[in-house]
Formats: C-alpha cells, structure tokens, sequence
C-alpha cells in the first residue's frame, strides 16, 4: 500500500474546516428551522445559499480571514438582499445594510456578521445558530417594516 502525504497550508486547512463545520452542523440545522436552499445565487460567493421567505438570502463566508492563525475559530455570515431597490437610510449603515455593486452599475443590499462559533477547545455551535437565525429575523422584520418590500414584488 502506498501513502501519500498531503501537505496544506494554513488558508486551505481553514476553508476545508470550515467548509465542513457549516456543511455538517449548521446547513442541517438551518434546514431544521424552516430555511431551504435559496435559488439566488451569490455575485461574489460561490456555495448556495439560504432563505426563508425569498426576499433576505443567507450564505456563509469561507474566505474571508482564512489566513489568520484562528481562522478555524470563526467565519462570516452574510445576508443578501439581492435587488436593485431603494432603502431607507434607517435601514443603511453597519448595522443594518451596505450595498454590494454588482453588474451594470447595479447594486444590493447585503449585511455581514462575525460568527465566532469556537473558542479555544470550546464550541459554540449552539449560540452561534440561534445568533444567525436571530439576525436574520431581526433584519427580514426590518426589511417589511420599512416597507421597502413594497418595490421588490
């Protein structure tokens, strides 16, 4: 039998982590909870995405920060608005949506979280869960308040 030795560095150890944390845990419990598999797809990330009522789509950022030391530790959670509409400025800014240009001068609306869903040899898988389910209520609720909805049917 022959073995081979596979030798990875720190960026691609992180993504297959990562990858695999979102894929084994949390894709199924999100599907637990009423998500499904979203038909939009991301301009800038390339696995599917989420979405509970097709208007805010949710998908999970591998990339960003795999090079740090405690990439293994955390990823980025992002929630797309993928229209071309007009905002409130109640619902611009950090806390709520920033725009992402996207093809033909274009533009949507995304929101970006830090989810740090281990620490040390600590997981925090549960916490990290309700977070983003959390946000996700917190901003599609935003979202039909504001009644910018109104423009995207």
């Amino acid at each position: 039998m022959r073995r081979y030795r596979v030798s990875l560095n720190l960026k691609e150890v992180n993504e297959i982590f990562r990858r695999a944390i979102i894929r084994a845990y949390f894709e199924p419990e999100l599907l637990k909870m009423d998500y499904r598999k979203s038909s939009v797809k991301h301009p800038l990330i390339l696995d599917d995405g989420m979405t509970v009522e097709d208007i805010l789509h949710l998908y999970f950022d591998i990339s960003t920060g795999i090079d740090y030391p405690d990439g293994d530790e955390w990823f980025t959670v992002e929630y797309l608005l993928p229209f071309d509409v007009k905002l409130p400025d109640s619902l611009k800014g950090l806390d709520y949506f920033t725009t992402l240009s996207v093809s033909d001068g274009k533009h949507f609306w995304r929101h970006r979280e830090l989810i740090r869903f281990k620490m040390g040899k600590s997981k925090r898988l549960v916490e990290s869960l309700v977070f983003i389910d959390k946000k996700y209520k917190e901003l599609s609720k935003a979202i039909h308040d504001s009644h910018a909805i109104n423009h995207l049917k």
